[in-house]
């Protein structure tokens, strides 16, 4: 309701004085309608901001230069320790809602626009590649944010991804295993690294207690996520003139916790097709998550007891699931203690990367790996 006439949408809605068309703030008028597709199913929402987000698509294309967006906006903002250049950004998630916007207008049969959008994407990324990325893999500010958005959002020639991850893990490394990344690239930062074989150093991210880290403010008494990874140290308060202590940026890595550790992930929009694909990690030794999707309950629960893993899995009805069972070869894996060929409702499909893989019914499962 706030977009301008230009196309630009508002960094804030309702435009109370903010800036508009702002990288990665104005850029929710698309990233929005896509999530709210994905978890839904209901292309609804697409055609009805279908007009608008063309305009600001537009907008983008006109107020870039090669394909290239300005150095404009609050960047990764309140990062911890590092500073992504801003053009970098802007450009990275200008293919990033291109790209949204192709798969959205493939969805609702928008099939001249998607071949466009999809078009512009090439050339963005292009443009990026060219103007950012180094020979080596080195990408312009050398930072956590900048490794991730090029990862996960697959900006790079697949012969660079493992060279660019080596980059990301090593800053982490040379950091004492601690993330730098501030409101765009935290999301990001542990998609990249599960995405790309990398879950353990996430999970050092993730279980890491000192500064900057989601485990600091809780040795420090904090019950909601902060605006700032130190809005408050040992010492008080950072910057009490803008420092929220319920703010959910950094709260973005809840997602990653459904979807990686205990592994609910949608097949496709909808959740008619789940998948359940945890990351069981000894440490943690057991999760229990529930997700209230559109069509009902998801439940996922694992653990470990000597040298057994245990997945337990509720679906709801109509619905089926890719199951992924961390085991060598299927002869190791039992459901609800028998043979799983014996098991009602559960298809062997094969191996992938360290996992049985089962499709399975509605219902409830107890695999368990011995």
């Amino acid at each position: 309701d706030s977009q301008r006439e230009d196309g630009a949408y508002p960094d804030v809605a309702p435009a109370t004085g903010a800036g508009f068309g702002t990288p990665c703030w104005g850029d929710a008028g698309i990233t929005i309608p896509y999530v709210l597709w994905r978890i839904y199913g209901d292309t609804r929402v697409i055609r009805l901001h279908y007009e608008k987000m063309r305009r600001y698509i537009n907008y983008l294309v006109e107020n870039s230069r090669g394909f290239l967006r300005p150095e404009t906006g609050y960047g990764d903002w309140v990062p911890a320790g590092s500073e992504t250049p801003r053009d970098v950004l802007a450009t990275a998630y200008f293919a990033y809602v291109v790209k949204l916007m192709a798969v959205m207008a493939r969805e609702i049969g928008e099939t001249g626009d998607a071949e466009r959008f999809e078009e512009l994407f090439e050339n963005v990324r292009s443009a990026f590649l060219k103007e950012y990325v180094q020979p080596d893999g080195r990408i312009k500010g050398e930072t956590q944010t900048c490794y991730a958005l090029a990862l996960d959002l697959k900006l790079l020639p697949q012969e660079m991804e493992r060279t660019v991850l080596e980059h990301l893990v090593k800053d982490v490394e040379d950091r004492e295993w601690h993330l730098t990344t501030g409101f765009v690239g935290t999301l990001h930062l542990m998609r990249a690294l599960t995405k790309y074989g990398r879950t353990d150093v996430a999970y050092r991210l993730l279980l890491q207690e000192t500064y900057p880290s989601w485990l600091y403010p809780v040795k420090l008494g904090a019950t909601t996520i902060w605006e700032r990874w130190n809005s408050m140290t040992e010492e008080g308060i950072h910057e009490p003139g803008m420092n929220s202590f319920n703010h959910y940026a950094f709260g973005s890595v809840g997602e990653w916790l459904f979807s990686t550790v205990a592994g609910i992930d949608a097949e496709d929009a909808g959740f008619k097709r789940i998948i359940i694909k945890p990351n069981p990690l000894r440490e943690l030794g057991h999760v229990h998550a529930s997700y209230e999707s559109i069509r009902g309950t998801v439940s996922v629960e694992w653990w470990f007891s000597g040298e057994a893993f245990h997945l337990q899995l509720i679906l709801p009805a109509n619905t089926s699931a890719l199951v992924y069972v961390p085991a060598t070869e299927p002869g190791r894996v039992r459901e609800n203690g028998k043979p799983v060929e014996k098991s009602e409702g559960v298809e062997l499909i094969g191996m992938e990367k360290g996992c049985v893989v089962y499709r399975v019914l509605s219902g409830g499962y107890s695999f368990t790996v011995a």
